[in-house]
């Protein structure tokens, strides 16, 4: 069988190549979802969600009303015969907020990790305003067996006016209270953001990044804004009020984005992959072209002689000490 090659980027810290140099071999993520809504949707926050979500950002392959451990059992079938027999996993709970249950049902849920001996590590998935202390507790009891943890915060924009504008029905403080309350807890954690939003520009991109090096976040998602049909922003991108960046454009401002990210915060994610029927704008954000997308990227620093917190560093946005690494151990934010 011919397994997929592995290569180590120069120039960002991947999250495959942060696996590889802590397992020593393949890792992968396992997508599942579980019934679960979001504050956001059900009214306890707001109706509709976000004005681009499109279906919780849901894999299309994965029924939630197939049992989890069902989901699990296939995923990594499906993984090794691609990967090799070797291939580890993280089980990622990925659509809409997977802290948003009854503790006892998370705990049921979270406990799917138990059963399966390839996994070494459990990722969720949520909103900055959805992960209370009992619930990031929970978590923590999962790293005290020996798992590692990742939680995933939902941000987007460091912009207060643009995450009112996407109708987030949240705010930067909630994001920083999480983040702290998270690493307390030794918790690991990936933030999301997405480049071009509706409103935004350069200036607001990086100060997003900056925002993220200067929290000492162990992870970061980075995607272009993108158009689902049937959702508030495909409405206003057809109506001429919106345009997504060009894969020039983006390319670009990801590759600015990425130098003032510290270079040992793991990058999840550079790019989007969307569902062509599904997909109004840009056509790059696919399963198709995202290694095209990555590969500019890369090239972009490698052409300017930089690469991930290039300018994080000259900027003294932070400085890690002694051998608490960039966890929130032993890290000091410099004015």
């Amino acid at each position: 069988m011919n397994y997929i090659i592995y290569m180590k980027s120069s120039v960002i810290k991947f999250f495959r190549d942060y696996c590889r140099e802590k397992y020593s071999v393949r890792v992968r993520k396992i997508p599942v979802a579980i019934p679960v809504t979001c504050p956001n949707i059900n009214g306890t926050k707001g109706r509709g969600g976000c004005i681009y979500c499109f279906r919780g950002s849901k894999p299309e392959h994965i029924d939630p009303g197939t049992s989890l451990r069902e989901q699990i059992r296939g995923e990594i079938e499906r993984a090794r015969k691609r990967y090799g027999r070797k291939t580890l996993f993280f089980l990622y709970f990925q659509s809409y907020t997977n802290t948003y249950l009854p503790l006892e049902k998370l705990k049921e849920y979270y406990d799917s990790v138990l059963d399966f001996p390839e996994i070494v590590g459990l990722d969720v998935g949520t909103r900055p305003d959805c992960a209370p202390d009992h619930v990031l507790d929970l978590l923590r009891s999962y790293s005290e067996m020996g798992y590692e943890v990742w939680i995933e915060l939902g941000l987007q924009t460091a912009n207060f006016e643009t995450l009112k504008r996407i109708n987030r029905k949240h705010g930067l403080s909630d994001l920083v209270d999480a983040v702290i309350r998270a690493k307390e807890r030794e918790l690991k954690v990936c933030v999301h953001t997405i480049i071009g939003l509706p409103g935004e520009g350069r200036e607001d991109f990086l100060e997003t990044a900056k925002l993220l090096s200067a929290l000492c976040i162990d992870g970061v998602k980075i995607h272009p804004i993108y158009v689902m049909r049937n959702t508030p922003l495909a409405r206003l991108y057809e109506e001429g009020g919106f345009r997504p960046l060009s894969i020039e454009e983006y390319t670009e401002e990801a590759s600015l984005f990425l130098e003032y990210i510290h270079p040992e915060t793991v990058v999840h994610r550079l790019t989007a992959e969307a569902k062509p029927p599904h997909l109004l704008a840009p056509d790059y954000c696919t399963y198709e072209r995202k290694l095209e997308v990555i590969r500019l990227i890369e090239e972009k620093l490698k052409r300017r002689k930089s690469r991930q917190g290039a300018r994080a560093e000259r900027r003294g946005l932070l400085s890690v000490k002694g051998t608490g690494g960039h966890r929130g151990k032993g890290v000091e934010i410099k004015g």
